[in-house]
């Protein structure tokens, strides 16, 4: 018997899964919210406005299926700062930890990189990723910019200590 079928890899972004980074994201937000133009933006071109920027895209397989993704996009070079975005998990394998998984590899990139921070935008009615965010270390902080309309929750993490 093959015990790896339900075995998550996670992996650094490859051009094969552009489309799927697009279509994950897609799903969900367009299930809860519209897309935005800064949505757009960073989907039809993540090499543009990700990678070349001295960003990562991971992706989450399952069987060899990219089933889920999440971005560090650079926001600050000093001190160098990221924004966790574009995290997604397909609802077909969801409750497999694959949220945690994604964004636990981009906190240990972020590290990686000597980022001093690591910073996210979400809404209030996506319970489950706050609760995920809040296990991350994530802390919440006071909403200033926000990228998106949608946005109503800012966290934090100080990847300093």
């Amino acid at each position: 018997m093959n015990d790896m079928n339900n075995e998550v890899k996670i992996i650094s972004y490859e051009p094969q899964y552009k489309e799927a980074f697009k279509t994950l994201n897609e799903e969900w937000i367009k299930t809860f919210f519209v897309m935005e133009s800064s949505d757009y933006k960073l989907l039809d071109t993540p090499e543009e406005y990700i990678i070349n920027k001295g960003g990562y895209i991971a992706f989450a397989l399952l069987n060899g299926e990219a089933v889920g993704t999440c971005a560090l996009v650079r926001a600050q070079e000093e001190p160098l700062a990221f924004e966790l975005s574009k995290m997604a998990v397909s609802p077909k394998a969801q409750g497999k930890k694959i949220g945690y998984l994604l964004g636990n590899a981009l906190v240990e990139k972020a590290r990686e990189l000597k980022a001093e921070k690591i910073f996210l935008e979400t809404n209030s009615i996506l319970v489950p990723a706050i609760k995920l965010y809040e296990k991350l270390g994530f802390k919440h902080t006071e909403i200033t910019n926000p990228g998106y309309d949608r946005v109503d929750v800012q966290m934090e993490l100080d990847l300093k200590s």
